[in-house]
């Protein structure tokens, strides 16, 4: 017999409200915040527009971008539309919604300069343009997984990790690669959240930076990659949930000390180093079973590793004591 106790908060589905009631509150909220803005002091109307993601701006312009496209990784779903994955982006240097990419224009890519650092032979910084012409650019379309249950599926270009490890030749004793993001408080608002630990600090272990499937992105759909989407530089772990993908990198570290990431500093309990995605192991808020994919309704089941285990299953055997989903 199934006994089920009600836990107080449940309510009839005739009390749910209508679909085009909420969608038409949202638009009265949305002029609402609008006319409160305009009538705020300048500090309170920067807090008003972090909050909604900025005001707006024009998208800039985004130059071809031609590589090969590599065939050998397949997502096996269909390509997410681009108006979908430029637009609903998280980014909270520009603002805790999903709507930051007008706020996100304001970011300055020109120039852009990659302190190599650490364990390394011998440190150096390359100019994002001097870096591209030691690469050989490729397309890549990867499932990419968010930890809030959304899924995209987007045409990276970039070039293998792996290349740029080799590149900036670490020393035997390093272990783990740590990417750090731009972090202006003259163009990123959210800056000012100071309880967030800033700079945005993500990290992999060596194996993982050597991986196939680690790949470092400047470009989506062809064209260079748009601010709100990391520009000029970031990483695609995709077997990873997409924090680990950091975004606008400024300084790449090899060290031999797992760093503490961004959101396991800010909250351990529910984020980890690793991140893996399975959907066996809920969030401690919701459950990690099942992924909405942007630009439709559907709703379809998550895969472990993201579907990609056959080829980053065999680096965590050992490792059963590490929380390496979450």
């Amino acid at each position: 017999m199934l006994i089920r106790r009600l836990r107080g908060w449940e309510i009839p589905e005739s009390q749910v409200t209508p679909e085009a009631v909420m969608l038409g509150r949202r638009a009265a909220l949305s002029g609402t915040v609008a006319a409160i803005t305009a009538a705020a002091s300048p500090a309170q109307a920067q807090w008003l527009n972090l909050l909604g993601g900025g005001s707006d701006a024009p998208a800039k312009p985004r130059p071809a971008l031609t590589a090969p496209n590599n065939p050998k990784f397949v997502a096996g779903r269909a390509i997410t539309p681009e108006k979908n994955a430029i637009t609903y982006n998280n980014f909270y240097e520009f603002g805790t919604s999903k709507s930051v990419s007008s706020a996100a224009q304001a970011l300055n890519t020109d120039p852009w300069t990659i302190e190599i650092t650490g364990m390394v032979d011998k440190p150096k910084k390359w100019a994002i343009e001097d870096l591209l012409k030691q690469v050989q650019l490729e397309e890549r379309i990867y499932r990419h997984r968010c930890v809030e249950t959304w899924a995209m599926t987007v045409p990276w270009t970039g070039f293998p990790l792996s290349k740029l490890v080799e590149m900036a030749q670490p020393k035997t004793g390093a272990k783990y690669v740590t990417f750090t993001t731009l972090a202006d408080k003259k163009t990123m608002p959210g800056l000012g959240m100071r309880f967030y630990p800033w700079p945005y600090l993500e990290g992999v272990t060596m194996d993982e930076a050597r991986n196939d499937l680690a790949f470092m992105v400047v470009g989506m759909y062809g064209k260079t990659l748009p601010p709100q989407n990391g520009a000029p530089l970031r990483i695609a772990l995709p077997w990873k949930y997409g924090f680990k993908s950091a975004k606008s990198i400024v300084k790449i570290e090899f060290t031999d000390k797992r760093p503490v990431v961004f959101w396991e500093a800010l909250q351990d309990s529910e984020y980890g180093f690793w991140a893996n995605v399975n959907p066996e192991f809920p969030h401690p808020r919701w459950s990690q079973a099942t992924e909405t994919l942007l630009g439709s309704d559907e709703r379809v089941a998550t895969k472990l590793f993201n579907g990609y285990g056959e080829y980053v299953a065999g680096m965590y055997k050992g490792l059963t004591q590490e929380r390496l989903f979450m």
